[in-house]
């Protein structure tokens, strides 16, 4: 679906007994508002940064299905309002800090523990600058290597500073061996001095032709 709808700038495929969308959903680049409430959502694609143009995510009344959101949430640039209520979200991901133009958070009927309530319902700013704080710290100390390739590309949000980032620079230098699949994240957005690899051609061919470039 995903390779074929580029140009497509509304889905809402609400309503329905959804488990899953495809990988290739985070190929629909032209996607302003993405709504796939009243599912049986488990999860959501890993590669949802791909979506740089996504204004609106409704993802709420999947009730006890969904119990988390990706990491690669805090990478929708363009994310204006985002709807979680009514699942079963205990934590939000340190990356939702990086979501500068977020101006509307619903996330009532969720058991959330991070970040508290009180600070959920204090407001979306409230909520970005305590995950702020938290991905500051997480950068200070020894993480996962999965969670060492996203606090790379948080820096280009400004989520932290360089001072957060070992100096040995190993992060970058990490990601470099990092081999991608036909449905990994498009890192050309988020490093620009990957950008040449990534024309429309070569994004959208399969594997095996990718990888033997």
């Amino acid at each position: 679906m995903g390779f074929k709808l580029i140009n497509l700038r509304k889905l809402s495929v609400n309503s329905n007994k959804l488990v899953c969308l495809p990988y290739s959903t985070s190929h629909m680049t032209s996607l302003r508002v993405l709504d796939v409430r009243l599912n049986f959502l488990c999860s959501l694609p890993e590669d949802l940064e791909n979506l740089i143009r996504l204004e609106v995510l409704n993802v709420s009344q999947n009730f006890q299905f969904l119990q988390s959101l990706p990491y690669s949430i805090g990478m929708l640039i363009s994310l204006l309002e985002l709807d979680i209520s009514y699942n079963k979200i205990t934590h939000l991901p340190n990356s939702m800090g990086c979501l500068s133009k977020l101006q509307k958070l619903t996330a009532e009927g969720n058991p959330l523990v991070f970040p508290p309530v009180e600070v959920v319902e204090q407001s979306v700013e409230a909520v970005r600058e305590y995950l702020s704080a938290r991905t500051n710290e997480e950068g200070r100390a020894w993480v996962s290597p999965r969670k060492k390739t996203w606090l790379g590309k948080l820096v280009k949000c400004g989520t932290f500073t360089s001072e957060t980032i070992p100096s040995s620079g190993s992060v970058l230098e990490e990601h470099d061996g990092f081999l991608l699949s036909d449905h990994r994240s498009l890192d050309g957005f988020t490093y620009p001095r990957y950008a040449g690899m990534f024309s429309p051609r070569r994004i959208f061919t399969p594997r095996k032709t990718f990888l033997r470039k």
